[in-house]
């Protein structure tokens, strides 16, 4: 993390994020809307899958998530329930993008430097899902790491008019912080102005601030993510698995081949087997406390299919060699009695 020189904004890079020093919006009605303003240039305009920012609830876990998908924007309620918006990183090299969303009582709309690019009746966000500590740079429950510049940010608890959206949008971009008419339901406004320190104030009175950690944390790293919340949270990364299972297949060789010499193929097999699962487990329980890792069952399993494989493959080789010895074997005694034969 750190501060551009000369003008207001915080800079990303690899593993880097801000926290809110407590929790954003409590006690606010349930069917109230809310917007979020986000003024960022991302480092990479093509990313799989990285989250800007999320709302966490110590007592009902995660919330809210804003995401760079690809060169789009995914915006995804607890819920499950996304509203993407593609090309909004697209230009080359990376610019910065003003992004507002606003989610009012009849739909969200998803604003890019103060022009609408999507709306959606189906799709709303509520005050609730927009209260709880914030995170910017990664997610509360793993390592998700975005990274870029982030200019200025805005929380509401009301949805935001077109007039609004677009004086918010040249306000903060002529001088760093919007013009608020009072109705707005302003819950926070971050302008980054601060050039150094660990605490970014916010400019609502007795709001609640940001501040950057001393180390990189994940503040509920999860723990044996089962892989479906995994998918959910990274998507398949067909590369990866491949990897993990490559990597398994050394150990299921040379250990069934060790075992083989003990017991019968089949327990040598399960055995092999059951060591690769244990040695991927561990290593899963190991990550759960390093910040920039993440614990999931994906690659348990994976790796356990590496093992089997492993073991599948000694059996092939063992075979063709021993055929392959056999076949030798014939040719040498066929070779001598012939000549032997007068």
């Amino acid at each position: 993390m750190t501060w551009l020189q000369g003008e207001n904004g915080l800079r990303f890079d690899n593993a880097g994020t801000i926290l809110s020093d407590g929790e954003l919006g409590l006690g606010v009605p349930s069917d109230s809307g809310c917007s979020i303003e986000v003024w960022v240039q991302p480092a990479l305009r093509w990313v799989r899958r990285s989250t800007l920012l999320a709302f966490y609830m110590a007592r009902t876990g995660g919330g809210f998530q804003l995401r760079q998908s690809l060169l789009g924007l995914t915006l995804q309620r607890e819920n499950e329930a996304t509203l993407s918006i593609d090309n909004v990183f697209r230009a080359m090299p990376p610019k910065p993008v003003f992004i507002t969303v606003s989610s009012g009582a009849n739909d969200t709309a998803v604003y890019l430097d103060g022009v609408l690019a999507r709306s959606s009746p189906q799709f709303r966000i509520t005050a609730l899902d927009c209260t709880g500590q914030l995170v910017f740079g990664t997610t509360p429950l793993n390592s998700n790491n975005w990274t870029g510049v982030l200019r200025g940010l805005a929380i509401y608890h009301s949805g935001l008019t077109p007039r609004q959206v677009a004086r918010h949008y040249e306000t903060w971009t002529r001088v760093g912080l919007p013009e608020l008419d009072g109705e707005e339901r302003a819950v926070a406004v971050y302008g980054f102005e601060e050039h150094g320190g660990n605490r970014i104030q916010n400019r609502i009175a007795s709001g609640v601030d940001l501040v950057i950690p001393e180390r990189y944390m994940i503040q509920d790293q999860a723990f044996l993510m089962p892989f479906w919340e995994e998918f959910k949270t990274f998507g398949w990364s067909w590369n990866s698995i491949l990897i993990n299972i490559a990597g398994l297949v050394p150990l299921g060789f040379l250990f069934y081949a060790w075992f083989r010499r003990k017991t019968t193929p089949q327990r040598a097999a399960w055995a092999t087997t059951i060591l690769g699962t244990t040695v991927s487990l561990t290593i899963e329980v190991l990550q759960a406390d390093l910040p920039t890792r993440y614990s999931g069952t994906t690659d348990i399993f994976t790796n356990a299919l590496g093992t089997w494989l492993g073991v599948v493959l000694y059996r092939y080789v063992n075979r063709y060699l021993a055929e392959a010895v056999n076949v030798l074997e014939v040719r040498r005694l066929t070779t001598y009695f012939h000549r032997k034969d007068p």
